[in-house]
């Protein structure tokens, strides 16, 4: 190791190698995000009344959590340490915001393929930021992007509203970039719980001043919708999101980003069976480029220091 370099403080948008413990937590969370655009389109109600109570009821769910095992984290914490998961929140706002409408423009297939290229706007960021990223990451990328493309592909030329959808899917994903980003930066400050209170939080508060603005109503749903509602806050917000923001300081917002990658053939196999929406023909390559990606990336982490950070 030459002298310039140090293992005590690396950059929090690095790419790191998973260890076991990692790896299971991030599988467990591509499972329950895979749930999110299936069953997000089953809900009767609005979008955005969707987005606002999987963040509340997310916040309300991890505050026992920070208020018991982690209250300890809070001691020494000031104000402006929580500024970067307040900027979080705005990202992830803007996130749903974008790509929750998409899954009534375009398929869910498309849409969640399109918002899962997050991770090309970390490496962006981050290599922009001064972070070297091996040629390696590059590659593994490239593929797992392309992977993406060919399962959304299929809708470019299908219509205007398509393509609208596919739009807003791209612009869901730089801003879930933004999100990751900000994350990572606060992960090294705050305990997951902290950080994703705040950040749920901020993200609730601004959805719920747009169904405000716009007219949205907040309640009066079916108790289907709500049983929906309940299951897309546990699936995607809690074993997803929360259990993404856990690893999110250890191994990186890159590798975050494109472990959510694998989100796609899981929402294709859900929206298979809940919806009955057939993937198309070149669905299959495309999963083998996604995991392969995901593959590559992950073999070109460089592995972790021994220094942990705050959990």
């Amino acid at each position: 190791m030459s002298a310039g370099q140090t293992t005590a403080a690396p950059s929090p948008w690095a790419v790191h190698r998973p260890g076991t413990r990692d790896v299971v937590l991030m599988a467990v969370a591509v499972v329950g995000v895979s749930f999110s655009g299936p069953l997000t389109a089953l809900v009767a109600t609005s979008f955005l009344a969707i987005a606002f109570w999987r963040n509340a009821a997310g916040a309300a769910l991890l505050v026992p959590v920070l208020l018991g095992r982690e209250r300890a984290t809070l001691t020494g914490l000031r104000p402006r340490d929580l500024t970067t998961s307040v900027v979080a929140g705005l990202f992830l706002a803007a996130h749903f915001a974008a790509w929750l409408p998409s899954l009534s423009m375009t398929t869910v297939a498309a849409s969640t393929a399109l918002v899962t290229t997050t991770p090309i706007w970390t490496a962006l960021a981050a290599r922009v930021s001064g972070v070297r990223l091996p040629g390696q990451v590059w590659a593994g990328l490239a593929l797992a992007v392309v992977g993406a493309a060919l399962i959304a592909g299929v809708d470019v030329t299908v219509s205007l509203r398509a393509l609208a959808g596919d739009g807003l899917a791209l612009l869901g994903a730089i801003c879930a970039g933004g999100y990751m980003l900000a994350g990572a930066r606060a992960r090294t400050r705050l305990a997951t719980s902290a950080y994703s209170v705040v950040c749920y939080s901020t993200c609730a508060a601004v959805l719920a001043v747009a169904a405000l603005v716009t007219g949205t109503p907040l309640a009066g749903f079916s108790a289907r919708d709500w049983w929906l509602i309940a299951a897309i806050t546990v699936c995607a917000q809690i074993l997803g999101h929360t259990l993404l923001n856990l690893v999110l300081s250890t191994v990186g917002p890159t590798v975050v980003g494109l472990a959510v990658l694998l989100e796609v053939p899981g929402a294709l196999l859900v929206a298979l069976v809940l919806l009955q929406q057939t993937p198309p023909l070149l669905a299959l390559p495309g999963m083998v480029a996604v995991v392969a990606g995901v593959a590559l990336v992950i073999r070109a982490g460089r592995p972790q220091t021994p220094v942990e950070p705050v959990t």
